[in-house]
């Protein structure tokens, strides 16, 4: 199975390695593919350009050989919808299952998403959790309807031979970082370090 992992990465941060690496260990993904968002549609400009996106998270997952600095999303023109990239992947892969991972507050408001149906037809979800968080709504119903437990083996065997379709919580480490708050320290010249990967705060240093 091949992890896919969307966003912005505006900058890419602990929080985000923990979260791929925990679920990657938890489903037993063969690999991960971090896929910055070129023209992200749920949000406005970036701070850092493509470009140097993808250089951080190049360089910030060099060292794990089971992560992928995937740039299609750079490669496509127009929004960077995550139903046009799972459609790639499913021809780059047909025989793969792709598990499509995100947090709880990325779930939450994924009906609202650009063609989610299809979305669900392309691949499995992988939802990381933290103590506290929950699905809501409509998002609340799908993972009563679809879900697999990661404690079951069975469910996990089942994840490989079923394409698409079920939606699996994991419960990571908490790590409560976001990169709205990083970039309100890059705004105010507070350090980096420790939060994000060290080419990150080099980049933020420089100067």
């Amino acid at each position: 199975m091949i992890g896919i992992f969307g966003g912005t990465f505006d900058p890419v941060h602990i929080g985000h390695l923990r979260l791929a690496t925990e679920v990657a260990e938890t489903l037993g993904l063969s690999q991960v593919h971090l896929v910055p968002a070129a023209i992200p549609p749920h949000r406005g400009e970036p701070l850092l350009d493509p470009a140097t996106r993808l250089d951080l998270v190049a360089r910030s997952i060099a060292d794990e050989p089971r992560f992928v600095l995937d740039d299609r999303e750079h490669r496509r023109a127009g929004p960077s919808y995550t139903a046009d990239t799972l459609a790639e992947f499913a021809a780059e892969f047909p025989n793969e299952p792709l598990v499509l991972m995100m947090g709880m507050d990325a779930f939450n408001g994924l009906p609202d998403w650009h063609e989610v149906e299809r979305i669900l037809e392309l691949a499995h979800i992988a939802v990381a959790t933290r103590p506290g968080s929950q699905a809501e709504g409509r998002a609340g119903e799908w993972l009563a309807e679809r879900r697999a437990d990661p404690a079951d083996p069975a469910a996990l065997a089942a994840l490989a031979d079923a394409p698409v379709g079920r939606i699996v919580p994991v419960a990571i480490t908490r790590l409560d970082i976001s990169a709205t708050t990083l970039r309100g320290f890059i705004d105010q010249g507070r350090s980096l370090r420790y939060l994000v990967p060290d080419p990150v705060v080099r980049h933020f240093s420089r100067g």
